[in-house]
């Protein structure tokens, strides 16, 4: 069990220092203002606009602007406590993971159901988003899971063995 929980918290490590830039920089530009971003990032939001035909992004519905507060304002910082976690090898990352997971996939849920309802999702938008939902399940999965007493931490070690060698 310990090696799959190590898996898990590699592939969660990769996905949340993708998210904490991500979220900020690329979802950000839906709910705050564009000029505060430098025009490259507003060139490359209207470039995946276009391309995936993300009418989500380039409409801006209501609930999407409100699932992207809520994902700048508590998934966010949530992802960047997990970062920490994972790296340090705090115990704590079960809470943060399923805290971040439960979030991203009501989220999910949300977006999701709207795009296949409403038949103008391409499956090429549809596969940009499945894999945010798969990677809440795996949150979850985390937060459900043991935390390692052998855990290996993506730092210089994790508070336990800090602690054994002074």
């Amino acid at each position: 069990m310990d090696g799959f929980v190590k898996l898990l918290d590699l592939l969660l490590f990769i996905y949340f220092f993708f998210m904490a830039i991500v979220a900020p920089l690329f979802d950000g530009q839906t709910a705050l203002p564009k000029h505060i971003f430098h025009p490259v990032l507003v060139d490359l939001k209207s470039w995946y606009t276009q391309e995936c035909g993300d009418y989500l992004v380039s409409e801006k519905p209501h609930f999407f602007v409100g699932l992207i507060w809520l994902e700048i304002l508590f998934a966010w910082p949530i992802c960047l406590l997990s970062l920490y976690a994972i790296a340090a090898g705090k115990s704590w990352i079960k809470t943060t993971s399923l805290l971040y997971g439960v979030s991203t996939l009501t989220s999910m849920v949300a977006i999701l159901s709207e795009m296949k309802n409403s038949q103008r999702a391409s499956d090429k938008l549809l596969m940009v988003y499945y894999p945010f939902l798969g990677f809440a399940v795996l949150a979850i999965l985390r937060g459900l899971l043991p935390h390692s007493s052998k855990s290996v931490s993506i730092g210089k070690g994790s508070a336990i063995s800090r602690k054994k060698r002074a």
